[in-house]
């Protein structure tokens, strides 16, 4: 095998998701100095796509208030991609005047969820982001889109694999370039996986989609070394494990970054990110939140912030 080959065989992305779905499930808003200091901190250690807010009205997500402030002040380097949550047609056309590189629509395979979440029916969430990622093929804006409670919801318990399979197929249809496949709170296994990566790669080559793994279980490491195998090469994670499970009180979110990079360099994978940098960013922004690092390799190797900013 060539060089050109297997480098592109071991190339893992990762989309940095801390600075906005972190964030947004902190207690503590932060400014958008803080915000914005953050995100550069995160490219600076080789993040090369990362979420950097979300164009959501901030009386129901103050934590992610003045988005278009901060994409404003990022450095916005050529190599990187700055994207944004848009959740209606108002979200986009703010989406559209800070120059995103890419934006997020998010729909769910669960029906209650879809309900609780957006207030709104699966078809009908679909039928509002119509509109929104037609808006952003006029403007050469890349679409991901986000399927929420893809091995399990907090409602309904187990999700048909053929359900997400659906919700897939429709959001490729209307024009999305990607997908990422949420287990939101994190109740999946291999095997589940396994199943559901199965149903959805009937209709969407796996070079496009992606897994956001919740580690309410301690199964998000597992189960990406699963979509490895299966191959996935893109997976959504957060510094320091920014964030939480809503619907499972006392119990982690997102997969830290952190300890997902160790594992992937540990099995070759190259990333093209510093696990040394990531570490001292997600200590910082822990410290800010006047919490610990959700970091197990932070941990382990002794660099956990051990002290918290003062309220």
């Amino acid at each position: 095998m060539d060089t050109k080959s297997q480098t592109l065989d071991n190339w893992v992305q990762l989309v940095e998701v801390g600075p906005r779905d972190g964030l947004q499930n902190e207690s503590k808003p932060l400014s958008v100095e803080r915000r914005v200091q953050l995100i550069e901190q995160l490219v600076n250690a080789g993040v090369s796509h990362i979420e950097a807010g979300s164009f959501v009205s901030p009386k129901w997500v103050p934590q992610m208030a003045d988005t278009a402030r901060v994409f404003a002040q990022l450095s916005r380097l050529d190599h990187c991609t700055y994207s944004a949550l848009v959740p209606n047609m108002q979200g986009m056309t703010a989406a559209i005047s800070a120059k995103v590189d890419e934006i997020a629509v998010f729909a769910a395979a669960s029906e209650t969820f879809s309900q609780k979440n957006i207030n709104c029916s699966i078809a009908a969430s679909l039928e509002r982001f119509s509109g929104v990622i037609h808006a952003a093929k006029q403007q050469n804006i890349r679409v991901r889109g986000y399927i929420s409670c893809v091995l399990g919801c907090p409602y309904e318990g187990d999700i048909s694999p053929f359900q997400v399979a659906s919700v897939a197929e429709s959001l490729l249809k209307m024009g999305c370039d990607s997908l990422s496949l949420g287990d939101t709170i994190g109740v999946g296994t291999p095997k589940s996986l396994q199943t559901m990566l199965s149903a959805v790669s009937r209709h969407c080559p796996k070079e496009r989609l992606a897994l956001h793994c919740h580690d309410t279980y301690g199964q998000a490491l597992v189960n990406i070394a699963c979509a490895l195998n299966e191959g996935i090469r893109t997976f959504d994670s957060s510094v320091a494990g920014l964030g939480g499970c809503p619907y499972a009180k006392g119990a982690s979110g997102n997969v830290a970054t952190e300890d997902l990079l160790y594992f992937l360099h540990n099995e070759g994978m190259n990333t093209g990110i510093d696990l040394s940098k990531m570490i001292d960013a997600g200590n910082a922004i822990s410290a800010e939140l006047n919490r610990l690092s959700a970091s197990k390799v932070a941990a382990a190797t002794g660099r956990s912030n051990t002290t918290f900013c003062s309220q």
